[in-house]
């Protein structure tokens, strides 16, 4: 494949690398425990961890990529941009285990959602840039569609809403725009689908094309209740059956690795989509037990076991995991910007040098002074689903500062998780456990204002890196079929935990003037 051999020859292009190494006690590799590699592919980076087989860390790289905005409400990635940084981190951590002695049992993907890609099956190379799960391009058709009276038979097969937060618009519009799409994608010459199943077809030398259930659970093509693709969907979105991966349970065998790609051999042996990657990492087996995910985005999953259960509140119904061909489903809420907002603060108002600056100009201060902010940058999710909402911030004056700004920006993140927390209330299920992860769960204050909005303890892990942990379980799950989920939850270990301290009244008018912002942006779409 020409674009593989392009790869292998070139490398990737670094920014903001980090490398850590362990060293194996004694200098013994047989101190070394088994271990697996773990590739985190996500928004705004790709990341590969060397775990060992207790979910311990021993080696880490990652490497930032371009973000790319044709048009308003527009977000694309150049698919290249995330193979080369994908290979360039695994690579790392292949050597990183031959450096501590150690052959890894297997590689575990983790990724993404979403997010569409579409390339040619002989060459390996993309038609088209990727288009990010963030994109609102599709929201026309997603509107058409609803105006059709589709969504009810829509959510029914897939639990999704009609969104273009999801795949099947994205897909649908590649192959409408593209010259000679179409007839090519009818005659079987291009492969669809999510950043795993790319993935997997480049680590496989175009070996393989699949994917998991997880990841299938979020194209808006895939019947969660059949586990199958489903015709009726596919017509209804227009793509061609033919273009798509086979779908697998979340430990199962993707393939092999190629040598010459990554500097070994490796089967691939776990895959799931970020979210319920985390999950897992977190271990949520059990119905109740709740899992927050705050990166780019925040996104909410409560386990509700075998039952798919319907919510009447805009949240999503979705696949948790798959082993076994036995299916655990999930409840989740999607908040598109969470750690994004910070990022905006850094990069486009440039009014902090980096994300953890603002923990201390949040703590500095007694009060929010009426400042809210709704971070819509790309739209509203779970669960006020409105693609059109743009970000507004209320309760400016003359004495407002960088300071209110950065804790107005936090608080956003807490406000936005409370309002899922009140979905999941209405919808009947008690939630057991809370346990957060991701980059912003080290912001103190923000886990704290938490705590306090949603008024339950929040448990933060020791193992921060959940969501490439949960695709290393997997693949140990398969290396080992004699290790269970029960094994992976007692791996557990709390970092902090996190008691609520706001008084009710407090809470009372703090989310009130969130209700009241909200409300207005709500409005004015």
């Amino acid at each position: 494949m020409a674009a593989i051999s392009e790869a292998k020859a070139s490398g990737a292009q670094e920014d903001q690398v980090e490398n850590r190494l362990a060293t194996p006690q004694m200098g013994d590799a047989m101190s070394v425990k088994r271990t697996i590699i773990a590739i985190d592919q996500g928004t705004t980076s790709s990341r590969a961890i060397l775990f060992d087989e207790d979910g311990a860390i021993l080696a880490q790289k990652g490497a930032e990529f371009p973000q790319i905005f044709p048009q308003d409400g527009w977000v694309e990635h150049d698919p290249e941009a995330i193979w080369n940084t994908t290979l360039d981190v695994t690579r790392a951590m292949v050597a990183a285990a031959r450096k501590q002695g150690t052959t890894p049992l297997a590689i575990g993907i983790t990724n993404q959602r979403e997010t569409a890609i579409i390339w040619d099956r002989a060459t390996g190379k993309p038609i088209h840039n990727a288009i990010v799960w963030q994109d609102r391009r599709t929201a026309d058709i997603c509107r058409v569609l609803k105006t059709g009276g589709h969504e009810e038979s829509v959510t029914a097969k897939t639990g999704l809403l009609l969104d273009p937060y999801f795949t099947a618009t994205k897909l649908g519009w590649i192959l409408d725009r593209i010259e000679g799409a179409r007839d090519r994608a009818a005659a079987g010459e291009l492969c669809f689908g999510t950043v795993d199943s790319f993935l997997i077809w480049r680590l496989t030398n175009g070996a393989v094309h699949a994917t998991d259930a997880t990841n299938a659970s979020r194209t808006s093509l895939y019947n969660i209740h059949d586990n199958d693709w489903d015709d009726v969907l596919l017509a209804l979105f227009d793509v061609p059956r033919n273009g798509l991966p086979e779908v697998m349970n979340c430990a199962a065998e993707f393939g092999m690795a190629d040598e010459d790609l990554i500097g070994m051999a490796l089967p691939i042996r776990g895959v799931a989509g970020d979210q319920q990657a985390a999950a897992i990492g977190q271990g949520c087996f059990t119905p109740g037990a709740l899992k927050s995910t705050y990166g780019t985005g925040c996104f909410v999953i409560i386990n509700t076991g075998d039952t798919a259960i319907a919510s009447s509140n805009k949240l999503l119904t979705t696949i948790g995991y798959r082993l076994q061909d036995q299916t655990s489903y999930a409840l989740e809420g999607s908040i598109f910007v969470s750690g994004a907002i910070i990022q905006w603060l850094r990069d486009g108002l440039q009014i902090i040098a980096s994300a953890p600056e603002t923990e201390s100009m949040a703590s500095g201060m007694s009060s929010n002074n009426g400042v809210y902010m709704v971070p819509a940058l790309t739209g509203l999710g779970a669960p006020h689903w409105q693609p059109d909402a743009r970000g507004a911030i209320y309760g400016i004056t003359r004495d407002t500062g960088p300071a209110d700004f950065a804790r107005a920006a936090l608080e956003s993140v807490a406000y936005q998780t409370n309002d899922l927390f009140t979905a999941i209330a209405g919808d009947g299920i008690p939630v057991s456990v809370v346990r957060v992860d991701g980059g912003m769960t080290e912001n103190n204050w923000l886990m704290q204002f938490l705590a306090d909005i949603i008024d339950l303890p929040v448990d933060r892990p020791v193992v921060r890196e959940t969501t490439a942990l949960g695709a290393a379980m997997l693949a140990l799950m398969q290396s080992d079929p004699s290790i269970t989920l029960d094994d992976i939850a007692s791996r557990w270990q709390r970092d902090a935990g996190f008691v609520p301290k706001m008084d009710a009244s407090t809470r009372r008018d703090l989310v009130a003037g969130w209700n009241l912002a909200m409300q207005r942006t709500l409005t004015g779409c």
